[in-house]
């Protein structure tokens, strides 16, 4: 298995006078469309429960550890894309159980589950494309439920929207509160201790 180590982007490549910060530019600077905006609602929850992970692990069963511990599965949806739109998207997230893949044992579930204790869905709101900017986290809402409600509630529904999580219970939250919330949410999971 390769090893992964954080890099600081001023790794040159071996052969050519470029370096990892100018293709990460080249490559992921679209943070708005799908892929990339997920990864950046990743990295902000990542942020904001104040983990501890130095890089992001691809496919692993849960997208975020908090500092307590709490596993945490975040999803991405917006109102605006990066391709031509005639309306607005529909707020959807994807919430299927799934046979999930765990990076340190290197094996998948044997059943579909929803692995993380809670989810944080992360609505990038901006409605305007001429000012929307998805580094302000003022222009994302997030909205925080405890993954025991989903199975309670919807347990084999694969997408959900914002009014039925709303329905849900989900707490919405601002960036600075999107810890506190976590915190509260992952309470009524059987499998946490000590918080």
């Amino acid at each position: 298995m390769i090893r992964i180590e954080q890099k600081t982007g001023d790794e040159s490549f071996q052969g050519m006078d470029h370096t990892l910060r100018e293709y990460w530019a080249w490559a992921h600077s679209d943070i708005a469309s799908n892929a990339e905006r997920g990864k950046l609602a990743e990295y902000i929850v990542h942020c904001a429960v104040h983990s501890t992970a130095s890089c992001r692990t691809e496919w692993d069963a849960f997208d975020v550890c908090s500092e307590e511990g709490i596993k945490v599965e975040v999803k991405s949806s917006a109102y605006l894309q990066t391709w031509k739109q005639d309306r607005f998207s529909t707020i959807q997230f994807d919430i299927a159980p799934k046979k999930s893949w765990d990076a340190k044992t290197n094996s998948y579930s044997e059943i579909k589950c929803r692995p993380a204790d809670v989810y944080v869905f992360c609505l990038f709101a901006s409605k305007d494309a001429s000012t929307a900017d998805p580094l302000d986290l003022a222009q994302w809402e997030f909205y925080v439920l405890s993954t025991n409600v989903l199975n309670e509630q919807v347990p084999n529904q694969k997408q959900i929207g914002l009014g039925t999580l709303l329905r849900l219970g989900a707490q919405r939250a601002s960036f600075l509160e999107v810890h506190s919330a976590v915190i509260a949410s992952a309470k009524d999971c059987q499998t946490l201790r000590g918080i």
